[in-house]
């Protein structure tokens, strides 16, 4: 089984490398790709940069250069509905683009012809993703996650994406990389952690706690790593 790991940032994948066993690393597409082997998965591990266009194009090296069977995002959000806080963990049901717009023509925001507002994530990988967070005994949100070329650090834009989508936390990839996978139909799951609330204090939160919210996230991708092939291994 091979599974690709993806990031943003290489605060997001730098915990997942360091865990591989005998890693190397193949320059693609003016980017890193490092493969290893974490127990009895192949792992393929990018971080793609930030925004859609870089996470798109890595995503789609990621499925189809690298032949991954699915693809498991971690990183860090901002949070939108009040009930998250810093350090807690999201897993995507669905996602949306809250800065396509399109309206002028007739359609909702974040639709395209042929496409569609939200793409759900994959369920099974859902469902392991809550066993993992019921083993590990910490809580697991389940939400939309709204994506967009932005970093939102104004109270009115976050209660418009909240507002329009029903979004529970945004970021600047989860989006396209769904769209890559649904349409190259591969299964993808989204985590996030909460780095930030997305609010005017935005940019001195996501500072402080960057790195441990990475590293709460990247811990628990590797759990799921391990659940999926226990769970391969069983059929």
């Amino acid at each position: 089984m091979k599974i690709a790991i993806m990031g943003a940032m290489p605060e997001e994948t730098a915990p997942i490398i360091a865990q591989l066993e005998d890693p190397h690393n193949e320059i693609y597409a003016k980017n890193r790709y490092t493969i290893g082997h974490y127990g009895d998965a192949e792992l393929v591990v990018a971080y793609s940069k930030i925004g859609k266009v870089f996470a798109a194009l890595t995503a789609a090296t990621l499925l189809e250069r690298y032949g991954c069977d699915m693809l498991l995002f971690s990183g860090v959000a901002g949070a939108i509905n009040p009930s998250l806080k810093i350090g807690d963990l999201i897993v995507a049901s669905g996602l949306c683009q809250h800065d396509l717009d399109i309206t002028a023509f007739g359609h909702p925001y974040g639709y395209v012809p042929e496409g569609e507002v939200f793409v759900e994530s994959d369920k099974a990988l859902r469902k392991i993703a809550h066993d993992v967070a019921e083993k590990k005994g910490i809580a697991l949100q389940e939400g939309v996650i709204a994506t967009g070329d932005q970093f939102v650090a104004d109270s009115a834009r976050k209660r418009w994406i909240a507002e329009t989508f029903g979004a529970d936390a945004l970021e600047m990839e989860g989006a396209a990389v769904a769209v890559v996978c649904d349409a190259l139909d591969r299964p993808f799951c989204i985590l996030r952690s909460i780095s930030d609330a997305a609010d005017m204090d935005a940019g001195f939160d996501f500072d402080t706690f960057l790195e441990s919210s990475a590293k709460r996230s990247a811990d628990f991708i590797l759990s799921m790593v391990e659940e999926i092939v226990h769970a391969d291994a069983l059929r």
